[in-house]
């Protein structure tokens, strides 16, 4: 099929995030790296963090080794899967790893010069940070489309048909989420593991100063900043980004297929269209994601407001842009009819992501007054910290449920998805397109947070001047907020994408009931045949009511149940992971003040490397068991229970998982905040009894913030992406399986080998019920 022109603007958005990124990183490679100590401290975060990351890539790849294997037995022996699937899996890891690898490689090195750009002025500082976190948008922007548009263009060119080429290209969504969920887990476990260990042993037992190089754990705790705030975050937005678009692609297949059967439009005309309009914003995006790095700068002596107003600057016009030139594009690929709504559609979208990033912002900065109100709490004790940290996250998940709530309503809405649903559904996924379509400059102020932090520890451990670490200090102050708001971005943004990718597991179902030889579907209603459509031109409607997909089916409601489930018990094992490696962490740091004499008093140097080898075997460990709930649960839920089953799983654990998500996140942000306004000098300052009750604070937000939240957000769309895999070996084996316990027939083969009787006279029926409907929706006809 042909490929339009306009396509290109994909692969040209890529390659030019990935010149312009690497411009960023010669600039921030090519700053003032600092002195000889500045150097030789970044040198031990450094080379920390990639022992790390080599040891995570190891394991990481055994698994994939093992599941592509698992893949090709699906593909050749079982024949429920297309022989490309398992390449593609491949490619979405590897690319998702390297961006990763990128990212922490660029962060790495800008700590050190950021800490030395502060030195000379705010603004300095602040631009070697952006800029290093310039590189991480702009990696994960470039390789995903990059990724994405090789994929299209060589199955395309090969002539597979456009159903096939989405359904590829969605599985290797799965190799990304994978990456991403070890990345974020591993990331997360690491660095809040050394965190706690850091802040109890350091702060609260020995008092002395948050980044003091007496403390042994300060190294692993900067190390931790870099593989789990930017390589984690990376391949969690790299996900999101390419799921959102391959999604929505998928839908744009399903929505023109329907458009067509109803004599609306020609197929062969527009279908190709449909499937690369995502592409193409996402492209467009990805050139003003660009423009919106270099809008960031701020002046001397700005405080945390003004600081946060010049990043919001290149989130703002990018934004602004974007929605101008989303008109055009949907204008130009899209029918004239559906256009404006799907443009409609991508402006709510991109709406909701900024709305739910300001929300965020109130809730977890100590510019507003819910994190001021848990400082005033610190008055009495600890307990009250928490409990007000507590309330405060779950009030803070009222208003980004309301906001994708409400732009779900309104997207689905103004895309035609009440008058046929695969359009509205379209929508959807063009409002998660727009939301992430200047990722480029959102995923920078998220990475300038850690790299901000790691200057104040570069800048404190190497002794220098006072007011360089004031100023590193209001860095790293909005760098927890724009961290913050950057995970209520992403998980808002899971939130639209997974709702996309559960009517992108029906098209699946669709391929997997065609590996069946499956032609028609058979609808029954009270034990009766009604319907019968031919399988091709199924709607979603018609999977629905052929899989009983509703709360009076058992299977779909034990579904929702286990969805809701899982979600808590990952979040109890990814904490109760961080407890267990945190609780190492500080018996070392303890043991090595006793055992190694004269470090308190900074006469000899702590043993760093061991508390690294601590952190990361600890996280190597520990993300085993709840990445393994993740990607098993879908396939043996879904064999057991079927597809209804499958969709029940993935309800629940969207919606619980959403809200339970984001209670996280802003709780451990805004106890975090807390501790960083007592920081200023407000109520008692450091070493105050205010201080040491909101570190405790801080300690138990930090695996809320940093871990079990933003990995719930991967988990969600993980197991969507896992359903949608093996939707083929769920839809050829559940029956088998239900048959053991239900007595039915075992096999899909056996329902659906024949068509009832009047087939013939029931799609004519259909057929004329649709051309009165359509008549009468233009005002041309009545009914008889």
């Amino acid at each position: 099929m042909q490929i339009p022109i306009i396509w290109f603007v994909a692969p040209a958005g890529a390659i030019l995030a990935l010149i312009f990124s690497r411009i960023l990183f010669l600039k921030v490679k090519n700053s003032d790296p600092g002195n000889e100590t500045m150097q030789r401290i970044a040198g031990y975060v450094r080379e920390g963090a990639f022992a790390y990351l080599r040891q995570q890539y190891r394991g990481v790849g055994l698994f994939f080794v093992i599941a592509f294997v698992v893949f090709n037995i699906m593909a050749w022996v079982l024949h429920v899967l297309h022989p490309l699937i398992p390449w593609a899996f491949l490619t979405g890891g590897f690319f998702s790893g390297l961006a990763g690898w990128i990212g922490m490689n660029t962060a790495t090195l800008a700590s050190n010069r950021a800490a030395q750009g502060a030195s000379v002025s705010l603004n300095q500082g602040l631009k070697v940070a952006f800029r290093g976190g310039g590189v991480m948008g702009l990696v994960v922007v470039g390789l995903a489309l990059i990724d994405i548009s090789i994929w299209f263009f060589v199955l395309n060119a090969f002539q597979v048909p456009l159903h096939v080429i989405t359904v590829i290209m969605l599985s290797f969504g799965m190799g990304a989420s994978t990456q991403a969920l070890f990345a974020r887990l591993g990331g997360g476990i690491f660095t809040k593991a050394a965190d706690v260990g850091a802040d109890l042993v350091g702060k609260i037992e020995a008092g002395i100063p948050e980044d003091d190089p007496r403390n042994p754990a300060t190294i692993a705790d900067n190390v931790g900043d870099n593989v789990g705030d930017v390589a984690g975050m990376g391949a969690d937005l790299y996900e999101s980004y390419a799921g959102s678009i391959l999604a929505t692609a998928a839908l744009g297949m399903a929505a023109v297929t329907q458009l067509a059967d109803q004599g609306i439009i020609d197929l062969s005309s527009w279908a190709i269209k449909f499937v690369t309009a995502p592409m193409v914003l996402a492209g467009v995006g990805a050139l003003l994601s660009i423009i919106g790095i270099f809008l960031v700068s701020t002046k001397e002596n700005a405080n945390t407001k003004e600081l946060m107003y010049a990043l919001n600057k290149g989130v703002y016009g990018s934004s602004i842009l974007i929605a101008i030139v989303a008109f055009f594009v949907t204008r130009l690929m899209l029918p004239p009819e559906y256009s404006l709504g799907i443009f409609l559609a991508s402006l709510i979208g991109l709406l909701a992501g900024v709305l739910i990033g300001y929300f965020t912002e109130r809730s977890t900065s100590h510019s507003y007054e819910p994190t001021r109100g848990i400082a005033r709490q610190a008055a009495y004790g600890p307990a009250t910290v928490i409990i007000d940290g507590f309330a405060v996250g779950l009030k803070s998940t009222a208003a980004p449920v309301i906001i994708i709530s409400a732009g779900i309503m309104m997207a689905f809405s103004v895309s035609g998805g009440f008058r046929m649903p695969e359009m509205g559904l379209y929508g959807i996924g063009f409002g998660a397109v727009g939301m992430l379509a200047t990722l480029g400059v959102t995923l920078a102020m998220d990475a300038f947070g850690p790299i901000a932090d790691n200057a104040g520890g570069n800048a404190e451990m190497s002794k220098l001047p006072k007011e360089v670490r004031v100023r590193t200090d209001a860095l790293d102050s909005v760098g927890n907020s724009t961290a913050a708001t950057g995970k209520g971005f992403a998980i808002g943004s899971a939130a639209l994408t997974a709702m996309a990718l559960l009517a992108a597991y029906l098209e699946e179902v669709r391929t997997g009931l065609r590996f069946c030889q499956v032609e028609y579907l058979n609808i029954e209603f009270a034990g009766r045949i009604v319907r019968t459509v031919e399988l091709s031109k199924a709607t979603i409607a018609d999977f629905v009511s052929y899989f009983e997909i509703n709360l009076m089916n058992p299977k779909y409601l034990v579904g929702v149940f286990f969805g809701a489930m899982v979600t808590f018990l990952f979040a109890a094992l990814t904490m109760k992971a961080v407890g267990r490696a945190a609780g190492a962490m500080v018996a070392e740091v303890r043991n090595q003040f006793k055992t190694i004499p004269g470090i308190l008093e900074g006469k000899s140097e702590p043993d760093y490397a061991r508390c690294v080898r601590i952190s990361t075997v600890g996280a190597q460990k520990e993300m085993v068991a709840p990445a393994l709930l993740g990607i098993l649960t879908p396939v043996i839920l879904g064999l057991i229970l079927g597809v209804a089953g499958v969709m029940g799983l993935l309800t629940g654990g969207l919606t619980t998982g959403f809200v339970l998500a984001i209670m996280m996140n802003n709780a451990g942000g805004a106890w975090d905040n807390a501790k960083k306004y007592i920081e200023t000098g407000e109520l008692g300052g450091k070493g105050s009894d205010y201080h040491k009750a909101c570190v405790v604070g801080d300690t138990v937000g930090d695996p809320f913030k940093d871990t079990s939240g933003p990995s719930i957000n991967i988990l969600i769309k993980l197991m969507s992406m896992v359903s949608i895999v093996f939707a083929g070996l769920i839809v050829a084996y559940s029956p088998k399986v239900e048959a053991l316990y239900s007595g039915q027939k075992n096999s899909v083969r056996e329902i659906q080998a024949d068509p009832v009787e009047n087939l013939n006279e029931l799609n004519t029926l259909q057929k004329q019920n649709q051309e009165l409907n359509l008549q009468l929706e233009q005002g041309n006809g009545t009914r008889e």
